[in-house]
């Protein structure tokens, strides 16, 4: 790289998540400058379908003017003011509204905050403050899946079951457990049905729930489709089980719908989809299609009720951050909101289903693939080294990574998950381009199968 170009001063100056820091100051990024609907164009002119959304949220894709336009008045409105000491103003009170008429359970109040990481934290927060206006302050533990994503706070770092979230960072925090990823395909036994893999996966989290003890347990953490695990797909029947569970042992539910939310699945939320009513919903990402940040948790009138009595005995309730809320960015939510429904695009979305995920299950027939799963326009293709035996590749052969450079290449955008390649792209995505996904998706296997059998 040459010294003076924007590769060689990111490299210089930028720290990047989910990068190899020190790769990173030989390879630098690819500088993207400009976007319109599915597409971006990087410093050099070179075009890419944008496949997974950005990091899963630009649902509206790029250049959608009404989200501009609301913002750039808002500013000139109001441009901040904060939701502390009795003080509100217009926008977050009707988005606040309007999230409340359209969640999938019925919900009583709403807190704003900046980022789902943010938001899933303050619903950490709000268990435990939930379970001390109970009375039962011994209820502090936390469940959540192996390969979850919750987020990069210390807490939702801990909840988060990923590795890298962990390693090297002193987490998780005490108290912070985790069950099976209940993935079918990766998880059940030779010979297993999918309803007996389900009926193990229930047992085992009862059993851990008696070994631990259900007085010590605040809450479960779920998405409805485990996103950044892989897009896994939770069986028939798991999710029922799992709430009978629950509501037997007296946990709270937290759904986390930062990337399943704003017609993903085809419903405005994952939690009709996957038939899910939980206590608190977190959402975020597509609330603004992610032109400006923000994310909201919804509480039911149980935990509200409780916290607000809570906070009455204590003089205040002691949470709050500087952006919570924020004019221009609840605004903007707002506006996509409209955008959402006067388009309808959860039917576009069930639309485009079998266009998009039909395609990707023709791909199950290619030598490197072992697995296609998702809902909606969102999905994950697994590749394996052994179709038959579903033997995975040696993780030090970074087969994904290797796959999502060579898509990159020919002008597509995904990401590796391990050796799932996910897809999500902007829910704005016509048929014509899902085709030329799918065609670009098939050229990088048909290069990685060509660069395994050369090695």
């Amino acid at each position: 790289m040459r010294p003076d170009t924007l590769e060689a001063r990111d490299a210089r100056s930028v720290i990047h998540g989910l990068t190899n820091l020190k790769r990173h100051l030989e390879l630098g990024p690819t500088v993207i400058e400009r976007g319109h609907g599915v597409w971006v164009v990087d410093n050099h002119g070179r075009e890419y379908i944008e496949a997974m959304s950005g990091l899963w949220c630009i649902a509206l894709g790029y250049g959608e003017q009404r989200l501009a336009a609301v913002a750039a008045r808002q500013m000139g409105q109001l441009a901040y003011y904060p939701l502390t000491s009795h003080k509100s103003h217009p926008s977050a009170i009707e988005l606040a509204g309007k999230l409340l008429a359209i969640a999938p359970a019925p919900m009583s109040r709403v807190w704003f905050a900046n980022s789902g990481s943010e938001a899933n934290d303050c619903a950490v927060r709000l268990a435990w403050y939930y379970w001390n206006a109970m009375g039962k302050p011994g209820k502090r533990k936390l469940l959540a899946h192996q390969l979850a994503y919750h987020g990069n706070t210390i807490a939702t770092a801990s909840l988060s079951g990923v590795n890298y979230a962990h390693e090297g960072f002193n987490l998780p925090l005490p108290g912070f457990l985790h069950v099976a990823c209940p993935h079918y395909y990766r998880g059940a036994r030779p010979g297993e049905s999918e309803s007996a893999f389900t009926q193990r996966l229930l047992a085992d989290i009862e059993a851990r729930i008696a070994a631990e003890g259900a007085d010590t347990i605040a809450a479960f953490f779920t998405e409805p489709i485990i996103a950044a695990g892989g897009v896994v797909v939770p069986p028939a029947g798991y999710f029922d089980g799992l709430q009978k569970l629950l509501r037997k042992h007296d946990i709270l539910l937290v759904c986390d719908e930062v990337v399943t939310g704003f017609a993903r699945t085809g419903n405005m939320f994952g939690a009709t989809t996957m038939n899910i009513v939980p206590d608190m919903l977190v959402c975020a990402k597509a609330l603004s299609s992610a032109y400006i940040p923000i994310s909201a948790l919804m509480i039911n009138d149980r935990v509200f009720q409780a916290i607000a009595r809570q906070s009455d005995e204590l003089g205040v309730f002691g949470l709050t951050m500087t952006y919570c809320g924020h004019p221009v960015a609840t605004a903007v939510a707002r506006e996509a909101i409209r955008i959402y429904e006067e388009e309808d695009f959860p039917a576009r979305v069930r639309q485009l289903e079998a266009p998009f995920l039909g395609g990707l299950r023709e791909l199950e027939l290619h030598p490197l693939v072992g697995e296609v799963r998702g809902k909606g326009l969102l999905a994950g293709v697994e590749l394996v080294r052994d179709k038959a035996t579903r033997e995975p590749f040696a993780r030090t052969q970074k087969i994904g990574a290797i796959c999502a450079g060579i898509a990159e290449k020919h002008g597509l955008i995904l990401r590796a998950i391990g050796d799932t390649l996910a897809l999500c792209p902007p829910l704005v995505i016509s048929e014509a381009e899902i085709a030329e996904l799918l065609k670009r998706l098939r050229i990088a296997l048909d290069e990685t199968a060509a660069t395994l059998s050369r090695a």
